[in-house]
């Protein structure tokens, strides 16, 4: 094994990782692994103005550095001597500000839903990216919220509550249905998929990586493109669709994009995506021999650091409709 890499974690993962990230990054995503995860958060604009919450907090002795290409420069990270007074605060209990990774608070800017629109979050437990979009949408228009997984669900229904959010229905059923019910029905859809966590990988905390195989990778693809496939047929034409994972795994990305192009064909174009930060990088080109098409490249991956988990996002625009299918 080489020095480089944490015992514990599968060799297969980073004979793999060493295929996908630049050679000139690839120590700093290992080093990543095993470095102490900064606390992030965004404030909630629903329940609290910034200055005041920022007030608030820095009051209680927390230095707060925030995020440059956030919105509004809500976004923030703390040291972690100011964790334990973060969550003791009552801005936090009255759900002024969410705890969240940066990287998961791309994919909803990505999206960018605005107000009075009818957005579809398709796995949406435990909520993040549903009450971010909330936030962003001031409460007005409509967000469908869909979570299969029961427990998870009672966790989005408490998260909702918390973060006053008041324009979303939360369902509990299964998303690769859901273009059944809503077919070419919403303006954006989002679609943060559930994936192999690759991203998520803490060399300090062994159940991040426990269950980490390539057949777990090859069942992941499989819901992805069901969903997917779900996603593309409940946007309306001219919609937006966002696609991410916290997965490096090209077969979960890449792959998946290029499965949808050829499967909607003209239907559906790859949007490029601006990211102001210097540990994106353009999606890959081909994996394993086999070339991905060109527009694929407009996805973007992001590099984990202490502060950003490993993070794919990728924007369609829905050129036109198509036919449904049984």
């Amino acid at each position: 094994m080489s020095e480089a890499n944490p015992p514990g974690i599968p060799e297969r993962f980073f004979e793999r990782l060493r295929q996908i990230v630049p050679a000139g990054q690839y120590h700093r995503v290992v080093d990543s692994f095993s470095k102490q995860r900064m606390t992030c958060f965004r404030l909630n604009p629903l329940l609290g103005e910034r200055e005041a919450v920022v007030t608030e907090l820095k009051r209680l002795g927390i230095h707060l550095n925030a995020v440059g290409w956030y919105p509004d420069r809500s976004a923030f990270w703390i040291r972690e001597q100011d964790r334990k007074a973060l969550l003791g605060s009552d801005a936090y209990r009255a759900g002024k500000l969410y705890v969240q990774n940066l990287s998961s608070m791309v994919p909803p800017l990505v999206l960018d839903p605005q107000p009075g629109e009818r957005i579809l979050d398709l796995t949406a437990a435990p909520g993040s990216k549903t009450t971010q979009m909330a936030g962003l949408m001031q409460n007005e228009g409509e967000i469908i919220a869909v979570e299969k997984v029961r427990n998870r669900f009672f966790k989005l229904l408490r998260n909702l509550k918390m973060q006053g959010v008041q324009n979303v229905q939360a369902l509990q059923t299964n998303g690769e249905r859901a273009w059944r019910d809503w077919p070419e029905s919403f303006d954006r859809v989002l679609l943060d998929a559930p994936c192999s966590t690759e991203g998520r990988i803490d060399a300090g905390d062994p159940h991040t990586y426990k269950y980490w195989s390539e057949r777990k990778i090859k069942e992941m693809t499989r819901k992805q493109k069901r969903l997917l496939f779900s996603a593309v047929l409940s946007t309306r034409p001219g919609g937006t669709l966002v696609y991410s994972t916290c997965s490096f795994a090209p077969e979960e990305n890449e792959a998946i994009v290029q499965h949808a192009l050829k499967k909607f064909g003209d239907a559906l174009e790859i949007e490029p995506i601006d990211l102001d930060f210097d540990n994106e990088q353009p999606a890959l080109t081909e994996w394993k021999d086999r070339p991905f098409a060109p527009a694929v490249r407009h996805a973007r991956r992001i590099l984990p650091t202490p502060a950003m988990e490993g993070f794919f996002v990728c924007r369609f625009r829905k050129v036109h409709g198509v036919a449904r299918e049984p």
